[in-house]
């Protein structure tokens, strides 16, 4: 795979047009290492999210209009943080399996233009099934969302947490077999013990007190405060939070990807 924007001579040119340069190349680098798993991936997102919508139902004869109101203004969370979360980490450690990611630490562009464009196609990836479960849980449940401008930052802010997160986890834990037990542990406690399907009330206390100081449920509340007026409250208290843990898993993601230079 040719990548015209990096020069050969392994030296990390400076300068915004250079970092663009380098961004848009790396941008292109996933999309062709990628190539066979985009459709698959954009699939498994919409189903998911679909499957999410409508299987709440089916634990219902009739399913109140305010829990598919919760439901549904939660999966997007699923979809947004799904791939940077759960598939980065994974697509890090085969790399590391097949004693290629060395060389890919080694091309000539700043660890930022990588990371962003990372980010960018983890972001992309999730925003069809965002959109189709929405509209299937609106059809679906007579539900209606009032989504305001506050949603674009709630939707940028999760995506780019959720996939920091996931670049932390592949970067700084050494073993491939370690990273991939993380993400599976990550996906059973995400759906099962964190409030973004549910509200934080139905677990036990001490849950809730934990789930406070973890980014997932304060996703779900800046999501759903964008999608729905009057819902969540302490909205500014979760963007801190989730901003925070962000900002922390680009941190040690960049400490551990220098500790290897």
């Amino acid at each position: 795979m040719a990548i015209t924007a990096i020069r050969p001579t392994g030296e990390v040119r400076s300068g915004a047009a250079e970092w663009a340069r380098a961004f848009r190349a790396m941008i292109r680098w996933n999309l062709l290492s990628l190539r066979l798993w985009l459709a698959l991936i954009a699939s498994v997102q919409v189903l998911a999210g679909a499957g999410f919508v409508l299987g709440i139902a089916l634990f219902f004869d009739h399913i109140p209009a305010s829990a598919a109101l919760y439901v549904t203004t939660g999966v997007p969370v699923i979809n947004l943080i799904l791939v940077g979360l759960v598939l980065g980490p994974q697509l890090v450690a085969d790399q590391k399996i097949q004693h290629s990611y060395e060389f890919l630490r080694t091309l000539p562009v700043p660890q930022t233009a990588v990371a962003a464009a990372w980010y960018t196609v983890c972001l992309i990836s999730g925003i069809p099934g965002v959109l189709i479960s929405l509209l299937i849980a609106e059809a679906r449940y007579q539900i209606t969302l009032a989504p305001s401008p506050q949603i674009v930052p709630a939707i940028l802010l999760t995506a780019f947490t959720g996939t920091m997160m996931g670049y932390a986890i592949g970067h700084a834990v050494p073993s491939p077999m370690t990273t991939r037990l993380i993400t599976q542990l990550l996906i059973f406690a995400m759906f099962g013990f964190t409030p973004i399907l549910f509200p934080v009330g139905q677990l036990p206390g001490w849950l809730g007190t934990v789930n406070w100081w973890l980014p997932f449920g304060h996703m779900a509340t800046i999501v759903r405060a964008g999608l729905t007026t009057g819902m969540v409250t302490g909205v500014a208290t979760s963007y801190l939070v989730v901003a925070v843990w962000g900002a922390a898993s680009a941190v040690l993601a960049a400490w551990a990807m220098g500790r290897r230079r």
